[in-house]
Order: C-alpha cells, then sequence, then structure tokens
C-alpha cells in the first residue's frame, strides 16, 4: 500500500503505474481495479467521507472491500496506491491493515523536503477552493497548527505528521515491511523517484516506461494568484464535485498547468527557511531511529537555498494575472463547447480497447448514468460486488496475456 504522503510524486508514480499496466503484469505486478479513480474511491469509503445527494459521481459505498478482496487475489504482488490514505485515523488504517492480512503487507510512505513541499501544498490547497494568502497561510500551517498538541485536527497535518502517520500504519506490521522513500530532489536523474520504487516491488525500474507517465506541472505564482481571486468570487452555492470536475481539473490541471515552463515559480520566505530546516533535522532523527526502511538519502530532506524571494503572489504584475485569466476564460469556453457537443472531443487513439472485455469496459467508463448504477448497485448488493470482481479478473487476465502486443503498440 502506497499511502502517500501528497505532493511527493505521488501522482507521476501512479501514472508510471497505470500506464504501463500490462507490462508490470508480465513481471508478477497486479494493479487491482479498472481504473486510478477505483482508488480513490477506495479511500473515500475507508474514511467514511459523505457524498452529497448532487453529487452525480456513483456511490462509493463498499469499494475499499472490493479493491482489498481484488488486491488479495494477486499471484504475486498487487499494489493500492492514492495519497488520501494518509489522511486515514487509527481505526481506520487499522480496519485497511486487517482487511489485506495475513498476505504480507508493505507499507510505503514518500516524503519531501519541507522548502518545497509548502508551496506545493498551498497551490494545492488553492485548487481546492482555498482563498488564503500564501503568508497568511504559512502563519497558519507553521505559527499556529505546528506546535499544537493534535496537529493532525488540521489537513496540512493530517497528511504530512510524517511520523505520526508511520505510527498508525505500522502498528500490526514488523518496521522491515514499511518503506520511506525520499522524494529526490530537483536535478536528480529523471525516473529516479520510479527507480527508488520499483526497489520495493522488488521488479527492475526498466520494467516500465517512465515517459509515459506526463509532467505533473504545477502552478505558476500568477497562475495560483488569479485561481485564489477566483475562488474569492465564487458563491457557495457551487458545490465542491462541481469545483472538482471544472475548476481543478478542467481549469487548472488541463489550461493553466500548460502555460510556458519559464513562468514564475514559488519558494519559501527566506525568513522561514530556519524553521524547515529544523523540520527536516528532526524528521531525519526520527526516522534514523524509527527502524523503518529507508529509501534514499535521507540528507536530501534538508532544504535547499532557495533565489528569487520576491516571486511571491502579492508582487505579481497586475498584466500577468490578466493574461491568466484570459486563457482561462477560453479554456472555459472550449470545455462547455466540447460537453455540449461531445462529437468535437478528440478521439482516443484506435487499438485502445479490443475485445469483448475492453468494449465493456469502454461502453461503462464512456457512460456516466451506466457507471453509477454499477456503483449504486454495488453499494448494495455483494452480488453485484462479486460480479465486479469477477469482471475484473477477466480484464486482468486479459491485460496480462496481451501486455507484449501492448508494449509494441
Amino acid at each position: 500500500m502506497h499511502i502517500g504522503e501528497p505532493k511527493t510524486g505521488t501522482t507521476f508514480l501512479q501514472q508510471v503505474l497505470w500506464r504501463n499496466r500490462g507490462e508490470l503484469a508480465a513481471h508478477g505486478v497486479t494493479l487491482p481495479g479498472h481504473h486510478p479513480q477505483d482508488h480513490y474511491r477506495a479511500t473515500q469509503d475507508l474514511r467514511g467521507i459523505k457524498k452529497l445527494p448532487s453529487d452525480p459521481a456513483g456511490s462509493w459505498s463498499g469499494e475499499w472491500e472490493i479493491l482489498a478482496r481484488e488486491a488479495r487475489q494477486a499471484d504475486r504482488v498487487a499494489v493500492i496506491s492514492h495519497e488520501l490514505f494518509s489522511a486515514a485515523d487509527a481505526e481506520q488504517a487499522d480496519r485497511a491493515v486487517q482487511s489485506l492480512l495475513p498476505a504480507d503487507l508493505h507499507v510505503v510512505l514518500t516524503v519531501r523536503d519541507m522548502a518545497t513541499l509548502l508551496p506545493a501544498e498551498w497551490q494545492e490547497t488553492v485548487k481546492h477552493r482555498n482563498t488564503r494568502r500564501w503568508p497568511d497561510w504559512l502563519d497558519d500551517v507553521i505559527d499556529r497548527e505546528s506546535t499544537a498538541a493534535d496537529r493532525r485536527q488540521w489537513w496540512f497535518w493530517r497528511v504530512h505528521d510524517t511520523m505520526a502517520i508511520l505510527d498508525l500504519w505500522s502498528r500490526h506490521l514488523p518496521p522491515a515491511n514499511v518503506h520511506v522513500i525520499i522524494t529526490p530532489p530537483a536535478g536528480a536523474p529523471a525516473g529516479e523517484l520510479w527507480r527508488r520504487f520499483a526497489t520495493v516491488l522488488g521488479i527492475d525500474a526498466d520494467a516500465a516506461d517512465t515517459a509515459r507517465a506526463r509532467q505533473n506541472t504545477s502552478l505558476g505564482t500568477a497562475e495560483t494568484e488569479f485561481l485564489r481571486r477566483l475562488n474569492q468570487a465564487l458563491p457557495d452555492e457551487v458545490p465542491d464535485w462541481f469545483y472538482m470536475w471544472n475548476v481543478k481539473e478542467g481549469l487548472a490541471h488541463q489550461a493553466l498547468a500548460a502555460t510556458p515552463a519559464q513562468r514564475a515559480r514559488l519558494v519559501l520566505p527566506v525568513d522561514r527557511e530556519p524553521w524547515a530546516k529544523e523540520q527536516a533535522q528532526a524528521l531525519a532523527s526520527a526516522l534514523s531511529g524509527g527502524g523503518y526502511d529507508i529509501i534514499g538519502d535521507i540528507a536530501e530532506l534538508t532544504p535547499r537555498p532557495a533565489t528569487n524571494w520576491s516571486l511571491q503572489p502579492a508582487n505579481q504584475p497586475a498584466e500577468d494575472v490578466l493574461d491568466v485569466a484570459v486563457n482561462a476564460a477560453a479554456a472555459l469556453v472550449v470545455n462547455h463547447f466540447r460537453r455540449e457537443h461531445p462529437a468535437a472531443k478528440p478521439q482516443r487513439e484506435p487499438g485502445a480497447q479490443r475485445g469483448l472485455v475492453g468494449r465493456v469496459e469502454s461502453t461503462v467508463a464512456s457512460s456516466p448514468r451506466l457507471k453509477r448504477t454499477v456503483r449504486e448497485l454495488s453499494s448494495h448488493s455483494r452480488a453485484v460486488r462479486r460480479l465486479r470482481i469477477a469482471a475484473w479478473s477477466m480484464a486482468q487476465r486479459r491485460r496480462s496475456g496481451g501486455s507484449h502486443q501492448h508494449a509494441d503498440e
């Protein structure tokens, strides 16, 4: 189980896994479920997250049970990966571990230096409707929350209190089965994070083509500042699920993150560097004495000196934010047009789905109504859940059998 932390290369690793699914299956590595979204839905079910009645997504009740059962059926290695597992409490983590035992369960946690983590996390919160300015958010996380007796009550520390997370997930496991992967710093060889992850799986890293994973580009300071101001202007009547589909995915990920790479990058203010270094030293010391399997150089948790301190969101020229706003408006128009005229959407590559199972998978995936119906039935009926597991097993056999053909396509 790869349980996070968020913003530590998790999206990259998940894309390497899913976009090399057939090749990895040939090396004995199984990805339970049909789609990465199944792992997200399992986190929602495990953590007891309530779904709004207005949310068109199907029920995720029972999704953890389905995923766990599929994982237990793997011949050699099954990988469950989603960063939101790091937000589980003690009871939820125990439930997850117990439902996978007596398998030889290994828990994997990826961690990152605090100086680059904080800007990435603030930008991520803005993509989830946060309106707090960068300095104010830092004040909250560092000055108010970090010293609290129960700092996991706040989101940042819930998913980034590394030692607390490791303690929750390791209670029923030997320390050797808990792996902490240090996220390589900027400038490290391409694919180094995957190579570290592959050692846990016990496979050659070359079994997967890391070039298939898209670059998980973060937003620039002007893009983030525009999005924060947009959040301020949006009324509460816009539900979070609608925001996630249309603003986070359609706007932030597809439009704003596609702007030129030379844009200004957010860095930690110079007066916060000493605190970040103290956190790195404390974490390195705790990890070294924890008995866990550390993969990578623990010294990489120490922040590197940053430059361009003036490149803060509040200092962005108005014309830069205006340029971002124009691009965002154009993207929203295109997205609306494609929803109204689905035939205009770019077609998938030929040969992506083959055979009866492939056609069924494609039909279900392309029909939100059918997908929701299947999931609603699954949440109420164990028989339907068993059918989903049987369908998954059939699809897995098809992928395993055709992995070499897929690699040549």
